[in-house]
């Protein structure tokens, strides 16, 4: 997936705004390839847990894990978003998390904290996944998905990853 034209010069002006350091590059697309055979079904038994003990379904958890960390445990984003769902620190530390790069730890927390947000946005699937990208309050500011491309971006690729979860 490309991102529309101009999006790193947004992002360049927003990171100046917030006085983040630049951007290197364009951010990551948010729709990698379903993984590699096996790549994702060494977790799949966690997240149908931790899916089931949140009332989450399990096909939305592995969509995020898929569309946040591609299915890698130690990823780390530019922001400093940790582990296969990609959480803050501060978020982590907020769930309980003390090592986000533990994938019990991480697949637990991650579900808890969007369990939270589809609670907060009324079982809104697209509400609470913009959420879960550009936090609760930017989507309770708008009274909807934020006007931002990446989280525009992010929640249809995590959607359309969802439908093709529930097909297998």
């Amino acid at each position: 997936m490309e991102f529309p034209a101009g999006l790193s010069a947004i992002l360049q002006r927003i990171a100046q705004i917030e006085g983040a350091p630049p951007l290197a590059a364009d951010p990551p697309a948010f729709e990698p390839a379903l993984p590699r055979t096996g790549s994702n079904d060494r977790f799949q038994r966690l997240i149908d847990a931790s899916a089931a003990k949140y009332g989450v379904d399990s096909a939305l958890v592995k969509a995020i894990v898929a569309n946040e960390s591609g299915f890698d445990p130690g990823a780390t984003s530019p922001s400093g978003a940790q582990g296969l769902m990609q959480l803050e620190p501060a978020t982590a530390a907020g769930l309980g998390v003390s090592d986000p790069y533990d994938p019990v730890q991480n697949i637990n927390g991650g579900t808890r904290y969007l369990r939270g947000l589809l609670d907060r946005f009324h079982g809104n699937m697209p509400l609470a996944l913009a959420g879960y990208n550009a936090g609760p309050y930017a989507v309770e500011k708008y009274g909807g998905v934020p006007p931002y491309a990446e989280t525009q971006a992010y929640v249809e690729a995590v959607l359309r990853s969802y439908r093709r979860y529930k097909q297998r």
